[in-house]
């Protein structure tokens, strides 16, 4: 090291450069990394090996930043304090090749005491890293601290893990150009995360909405910016680059730096996630709140609570449980997660002039629905200025789910008086899915349409007088009629650019398909009824006209029922999220039905047998076990009847059904299945087109030969 120092004295001219990696050499060396990982038999699915590999890259982005840092304090002259105490940081442990490995390292990284890299007795390496604490105001340990809060290494082989750690010392986190490189690298780690954790209930937003709504809310600097449900940071992380533009002086900085990003979020992983991707983006220490932000009584938020910008798009079709309700009023209290989250966006928003203003997803029944949903939407109304809401295409969370979403923009300077509603226009033939998401462009022709409040096809205004008593907010384009038939050039066109997004997908649902079903085979046989719980409860005196009735058919699973309600309206059983119904008569032929989100909750016959799963296993997998052809031939062999099949829940629980130990591994079966789904959607879709695209051509051909004959 001496000589290298003397040579360098000696020539001014040479500079000694740490090799830059590509975006290219990146991807290779994270995807070696995870091939790693996957021969350790303690993970199972990118829900833990990429967490995994996240809290690893942590650790050694962390220790180059104190090394700059160091470097820096070093040329003023001053001390450095590092947040990470030798031997923890990863320039003790990790960056030596040949340093510690095997059980040792196990060890190390998972006991609560452990022999440490140094040869002395301590705390282990996650142990370690729980217990920090700060000091004199500086936050970095507080925020380590909480990272590593719900970190659990599943990773059973140290000489595996050896050699993942050996690859991430290979990235070089003191190059802003790589810094750069890797955060668009880490964001399509962000999208696989997201594809692992879709199909539990999470849809996390496509980078063009958020794009979008942080350009349309155009937060400035010194204002402060919240997401009260930031997931993974997507929406944070958006603004953070939009206010850095903004700065041109150290005070800047440190403003961007100190008091103006702040979040929230209730789940270990999305949480971990969120800080590594704010740090990546140049966000020192992420002031990001663990916890569910529903947990605080909203009526007694003060001004100190409020902010000038929120952004977010809180978790819908969830249910919050007594004691989170309990914090909202008496009459706006409901288990619908969107509905109190808007409560709670509406409360922390900034009072005076100018007043805060906020850019929400909600998903479209909370538009329209009664109850809770209906008196929100006039306080909504009263208190605060909606100035437009966007309509969102149904697919934009394809494949996780096709529930509708809008954005809604709201401010302080209510009431409303006018809302402008804006539909972007999907070019025909364009399916959107997982390979295949929303473009920035389809809703970037908005940006001047919401400042002006323009009309024109795609947008409109809605006069506040003219809306019903229920204050219902969905409310279609009136500009929309029926169009003529397509001609058959453009038709077949569309036809056959529709049909090779679907050989695409088609071809990797085939290799995910062959991946699950592997896992699936050797799951162990388990009773349903040790897995199950059956559900008897009545509506009682709580039905209403504006009860959902709901069907099950062996078409559409839940549906709308062929015959109304009948007279002894109280005798209905009721269906929540998560549960399973079926007709006793007909499940056979697979009529059963599984309720996914709050759209599908209502009552059913008192006929229908009514269950819901414990934790241990998906309803949405027993539910495709049930329709399955192995599902159906376990049910022939429990039901009774001489002239018509009955199978009652005593009879169900009987039923075998293979159960994979790990979640994750029934959720990706679950995903395939809604996956194909869709495709058999699309398909159909497809048939109905080429109907009329035939009748085009007839109509044509002919209009042509009469013409000219």
């Amino acid at each position: 090291m001496l000589r290298v120092n003397i040579a360098m004295a000696k020539t001014k001219t040479k500079k000694i450069e740490t090799p830059k990696t590509t975006a290219q050499q990146l991807s290779s060396l994270i995807k070696s990394a995870r091939d790693i990982m996957r021969k350790d038999k303690g993970l199972n699915g990118d829900l833990d090996r990429l967490p995994l590999l996240t809290w690893i890259m942590f650790l050694k982005f962390l220790d180059d930043r104190e090394k700059l840092e160091e470097t820096r304090a070093g040329i003023g002259g001053k001390k450095y304090k590092s947040a990470v105490d030798a031997p923890y940081r990863w320039r003790d442990w990790a960056a030596n090749k040949d340093g510690i490995t095997g059980d040792e390292l196990i060890a190390f990284v998972n006991q609560d005491e452990a022999t440490r890299p140094d040869g002395k007795r301590g705390p282990g390496l996650l142990a370690y890293l729980r217990g920090l604490q700060s000091t004199n105001g500086d936050r970095r340990r507080d925020v380590i601290a909480t990272v590593f809060d719900g970190v659990i290494n599943r990773m059973i082989s140290g000489y595996l893990m050896r050699d993942v750690v050996n690859l991430v010392d290979g990235i070089h986190f003191d190059s802003s150009e790589e810094i750069h490189t890797l955060a668009r690298l880490y964001e399509s780690m962000l999208r696989e995360m997201r594809d692992a954790a879709g199909d539990s209930g999470e849809f996390y937003t496509p980078r063009p909405v958020i794009q979008f709504m942080v350009t349309v809310i155009d937060p400035q600097l010194g204002e402060v910016v919240l997401d009260p449900a930031c997931g993974t940071g997507g929406f944070l992380a958006e603004t953070f680059a939009h206010l850095e533009k903004q700065c041109k002086t150290v005070q800047d900085r440190n403003v961007l730096q100190e008091r103006s990003i702040r979040g929230g979020e209730a789940k270990p992983l999305p949480y971990m996630l969120s800080q590594m991707n704010l740090l990546l983006h140049g966000l020192d220490a992420p002031a990001i709140g663990y916890g569910n932000s529903l947990a605080v009584k909203i009526t007694e938020l003060g001004e100190k609570d409020r902010v000038d910008v929120i952004l977010t798009n809180p978790p819908f079709g969830g249910e919050e449980e007594a004691g989170i309700r309990g914090n909202f009023p008496a009459d706006k209290q409901t288990s619908e997660t969107a509905i109190l989250f808007l409560q709670l966006i509406m409360r922390k928003l900034r009072r005076g002039s100018p007043g805060g203003r906020a850019a929400v997803v909600v998903p479209n029944g909370l538009l329209s629905a009664p109850g809770v949903a209906a008196r929100v939407r006039a306080e909504l109304l009263s208190d605060f200025c909606i100035s437009a809401i966007v309509r969102l295409p149904h697919n934009v969370f394809a494949p996780y789910t096709d529930i509708k979403t809008n954005i809604v923009f709201f401010d302080r300077s209510g009431p409303t008086r006018s809302i402008l509603y804006c539909e972007p226009a999907i070019p025909d033939g364009y399916n959107l899915s997982k390979t295949k998401p929303l473009r920035f462009e389809w809703l970037a022709p908005f940006l001047d349409t919401i400042h002006e409040r323009e009309e024109s096809d795609h947008s409109w205004l809605v006069d506040i007088g003219t809306l019903d008593d229920s204050r219902n907010l969905d409310i279609k384009n009136p500009k929309i009629k029926l169009d003529e038939i397509d001609s058959t050039d453009r038709s077949l066109k569309i036809l056959a650019s529709t049909f090779r997004d679907l050989e695409t997908e088609a071809a990797a649902l085939r290799d995910e398909f062959r991946k699950v079903t592997q896992r699936l085979r050797s799951a162990p046989l388990q009773r349903l009824g040790d897995l199950t719980v059956e559900c008897d409860d009545r509506i009682g005196d709580n039905y209403s006209r504006k009860t959902r009735l709901i069907g099950v058919s062996s078409a559409n699973g839940l549906c709308k029922p062929k015959a109304d309600i009948g007279k002894n309206t109280g005798r209905y059983k009721i269906i929540d999220v998560g549960y399973l119904a079926y007709n006793p008569m007909r499940i056979n032929i697979g009529s059963v039905g599984v309720a996914l989100t709050d759209d599908d909750k209502g009552v059913t016959s008192p006929d229908y047998v009514v269950f819901r799963c414990t934790d241990s296993v998906l309803p949405e997998y027993v539910f495709h076990y049930l329709r399955s052809e192995i599902g159906k031939h376990e049910i022939n062999k429990k039901t009774k009847g001489s002239v018509r099949f009955r199978l009652y829940y005593n009879q169900l629980a009987d039923i075998p059904i293979p159960v994979p130990k790990k979640i994750e591994i029934q959720r990706e079966f679950a995903l395939v299945c809604r996956r194909l789904e869709a495709v058999r959607n699309s398909a159909q879709q497809l048939v109905s087109r080429a109907e009329r695209t035939l009748d085009a051509l007839r109509r044509e051909a002919f209009l042509e030969a009469l013409a000219t004959g």
